[in-house]
C-alpha cells in the first residue's frame, strides 16, 4: 500500500519526533511504501529513516525550489515543477493518506484532501493522527463545521481521528482490504 504522509519538515520535540517514529517503523515493517514531501530533513526525515530501515520504500514528491534538500537514497525521487503540482502528485502515487503535525504548508495538504473527499473526487482513506492533541483545535472546528450544516457529508466519512501510530495504520488498512 502506498501511504502518502503530510507532514512538517521542522526540527521538532520529542513528543512528536517519537510517535511519527513510531508510526514509520509499523509502515516499513508492514511492507508499505511512504509517498512524502521528499525532504531529507525535520520530521520527514524522521519518517523516511524508520519507513527505510525498517524495510518500507520511499517514493518522494519534492519540488525545484526544495529540490536541494531533497532525501538522496530514495527508491523513487520526483521532482514538481511547484507546490500545486507537488500535492497532486502526492494525491495521484497514494492509497491513502495520513496527516500528522505540521504548519500551514500541512494544514493546507489536509484541506484539500477532505475537500476532494466532500466533493466525491476521492475514496481514498484519510486518517488524522493527532499526536499529543496537536490537532483537537481543528477537529472542535470540524465537529462545528459538522453540526452548523458546513460539511454536506458526514465528518466521519471524510476523515478518521486517530491518537496512536498502531490505531491510524489499522484503520488504513481496515479501510483499504475491503477494496
Amino acid at each position: 500500500m502506498n501511504i502518502c504522509v503530510f507532514l512538517s519538515a521542522a526540527d521538532l520535540d520529542e513528543r512528536y519526533t517519537r510517535p511519527a517514529r513510531e508510526f514509520a517503523e509499523l509502515l516499513g515493517k508492514a511492507g508499505h511504501t511512504l509517498v512524502w514531501g521528499g525532504s531529507d530533513s525535520g520530521l520527514m526525515k524522521v519518517v523516511a529513516d524508520g519507513v527505510q530501515e525498517a524495510g518500507g520504500r520511499l517514493l518522494g514528491v519534492s519540488v525545484e525550489f526544495l529540490a536541494n534538500k531533497a532525501r538522496p537514497g530514495a527508491d523513487e525521487m520526483i521532482i514538481a515543477a511547484d507546490l500545486a503540482e507537488r500535492k497532486k502528485l502526492l494525491l495521484e502515487k497514494a492509497d491513502a493518506v495520513v496527516i500528522m503535525v505540521g504548519g500551514t504548508g500541512t494544514l493546507d495538504e489536509a484541506t484539500e484532501i477532505l475537500e476532494l473527499k466532500k466533493h466525491g473526487r476521492t475514496d481514498k482513506p484519510v486518517v488524522l493522527l493527532n499526536t499529543a492533541g496537536f490537532y483537537d483545535g481543528l477537529r472542535e472546528q470540524f465537529r462545528r463545521m459538522e453540526a452548523e450544516g458546513f460539511l454536506p457529508r458526514p465528518l466521519a466519512e471524510l476523515v478518521f481521528f486517530a491518537d496512536e501510530p498502531a490505531g491510524a495504520l489499522a484503520y488504513l488498512e481496515e479501510q483499504l482490504a475491503g477494496h
